[in-house]
């Protein structure tokens, strides 16, 4: 037997095949377990580690607060401008149609109605239109300008004329206008105080450039925050 076992030794060696002992198999063993892939992480870096994400997390979560309370500050302040702009509509139709029924009714349209639709109008067209990354500066403030010209004075205006128009029609405060020509005719009657309207005009052009410039510094800082605690 043991001139069997020299002889399988004699032959692993011709072979190029060096016998391994027990302990340093198992200490080979050992070594490529723990070099294969990723080293393993120890108890201590687990421990360093999850502050440190947390705070990451936390920071990222104070920044879309701030983020979001402004947005929603400077959105609410456009609504009420354009809520005001139907007002002043409301005031100046019903001046010159020489309304005086309905009063509450029609300012609660003229107020409530543009307020909803320049808040929805900016959060689709400004707000998402930013979180997606879909636009630049420039088309920000366009469309916020855009936003305050026609949700906060063209369509209050409108809604103004033609509410406080069917009650002139129906309380027959002012003579009806002939036949072909009654847009004209309405027109005519208030040319004058509707001008009137240039306010809000101008004051909504100006706040939706500078609201949409405000906003997208406010994107922009923080996306940068964001990428830089990455």
């Amino acid at each position: 037997m043991a001139a069997l076992g020299r002889e399988a030794g004699a032959d692993l060696k011709d072979a190029g095949v060096l016998p391994v002992r027990t302990g340093e198999a198992s200490k080979d063993i050992r070594m490529a377990t723990y070099t294969h892939g990723q080293p393993s992480v120890s108890l201590g870096d687990e421990k360093f580690r999850r502050p440190m994400v947390i705070e990451i997390i936390e920071k990222k979560m104070e920044y879309l607060r701030k983020e979001k309370t402004l947005n929603v500050y400077g959105t609410v302040f456009f609504g009420t401008a354009a809520s005001f702009s139907g007002m002043l509509a409301n005031f100046i139709f019903r001046h010159c149609f020489k309304v005086k029924h309905d009063a509450l009714k029609t300012y609660a349209s003229v107020t409530t109605l543009p307020f909803l639709s320049t808040v929805v109008a900016y959060k689709f067209l400004v707000t998402d239109a930013l979180y997606l990354g879909n636009i630049s500066q420039e088309n920000c403030v366009l469309r916020s300008s855009l936003v305050g010209i026609v949700c906060g004075v063209l369509y209050p205006t409108g809604l103004a004329f033609s509410k406080t128009g069917r009650l002139a029609v129906k309380y027959h405060t002012v003579p009806l206008p002939p036949k072909g020509r009654v847009l004209l005719y309405w027109l005519l009657l208030c040319q004058t105080e509707v001008k009137a309207m240039m306010i809000p005009l101008v004051f909504q052009t100006v706040f939706g450039i500078l609201n949409g410039l405000r906003h997208y510094a406010i994107f922009e800082s923080t996306l940068e925050k964001t990428v830089r605690d990455d």
